[in-house]
């Protein structure tokens, strides 16, 4: 509401806020429930005036929205040409000009025009507006979204029936992993990860309709977190599931012929046959499927490189024995 009121004042909105509190997404809602097309464009301190020139010449002229994500990584000498032009244009706006001079050239101008940035304040390298910039947009601070809110909507969008209790204990899980799990660089506790939990739970759905809703959800809160925990928080992790789905019990998926595999492969190689390290190569295995691009994080000499060799070993030979199971999909020869 307060976006559609800096619109209706002709201004520009600007939603500020920490990473993961919905500050393009609300920008983006916004626009489809309009109907408005709707542009988000990542800013950096590469951005000329000329480059925003020619942006907002297109802008104007379609009627178009654009978002511009960090915006306060744009240089401080760029800003201040930034705010000269997006005065001429929302000049123009208020006059219901039909057409208006623009950098030296005239062109024909959409009142539906509408401009918002996000920001983060305060974090390294980032540029305080100028006054100038400021007082052309409306700001909006966004604080920390209501995950379970989200979690409800999405898992009922997926086909959840008991939706509202699970997004419940959802939020729950995450708010008390992050209070008691150790403080790592790579644990991600934020809205991004919630959502990619939810995704992996629908997809476990519409594969599995049999399976109860609750363990589902365990288990795509499992899959997608465990192998990222380090040992000594991964009793803490299944005490906090065991609080709050105290009667559900998980199968544990059955891993028989690709672990086979594995520990044919480390034999090849003369590697010793530790269960943690398989159980490690299978992770990798859950964690690319839910996901594009993985990150093994670990010291040196952990067995970084192997847990990826072997496991693309192990997937080629499958492939060419025409091993049959679950994972059947993931078994293809494999280039490195």
């Amino acid at each position: 509401m307060t976006l559609t009121g800096a619109l209706h004042l002709n201004y520009g909105g600007n939603p500020q806020g920490p990473a993961g509190t919905g500050k393009t997404e609300t920008t983006k809602d916004l626009g489809k429930a309009l109907a408005i097309c709707t542009i988000v464009f990542n800013c950096s301190d590469e951005l000329t005036y000329k480059m925003m020139e020619r942006y907002f010449m297109g802008l104007a002229s379609q009627g178009a929205w654009s978002c511009f994500d960090e915006f306060n990584r744009i240089g401080i000498e760029v800003l201040s040409v930034i705010a000269q032009q997006m005065l001429t244009i929302q000049t123009a706006v208020r006059a219901k000009a039909p057409e208006f001079e623009f950098c030296g050239r005239t062109i024909p101008l959409n009142l539906k025009f509408g401009v918002f940035i996000t920001m983060n304040p305060g974090y390294a390298g980032r540029q305080e507006l100028p006054d100038n910039l400021k007082a052309l947009f409306r700001p909006v601070s966004m604080m920390i979204p209501n995950y379970a809110l989200i979690a409800e909507i999405t898992l009922y969008s997926e086909g959840f029936m008991q939706a509202k209790s699970l997004s419940e204990k959802m939020a729950r899980l995450y708010s008390l992993s992050s209070e008691q799990l150790s403080k790592q660089k790579h644990y991600d506790f934020g809205m991004r990860a919630v959502k990619t939990v939810l995704v992996m739970a629908g997809k476990i759905k519409r594969q599995d309709r049999d399976t109860p809703e609750e363990v589902i959800l365990i288990r795509a809160m499992r899959d997608s977190n465990v192998p990222k925990f380090l040992v000594s928080d991964l009793p803490l992790f299944f005490g906090i599931i065991q609080d709050l789905f105290p009667t559900t019990v998980v199968p544990f998926i059955d891993y028989g012929k690709l672990q086979l595999a594995v520990e044919n492969e480390l034999r090849k190689e003369k590697k010793q046959i530790v269960p943690d390290f398989i159980k490690k190569i299978i992770q990798l295995l859950e964690t690319m499927i839910i996901r594009h691009g993985n990150m093994i994080v670990g010291s040196t000499g952990t067995g970084k490189t192997t847990v990826s060799r072997i496991l693309m070993k192990a997937l080629t030979q499958n492939h060419l024995d025409g091993v049959v199971d679950a994972n059947s999909a993931w078994y293809k020869p494999v280039k490195l």
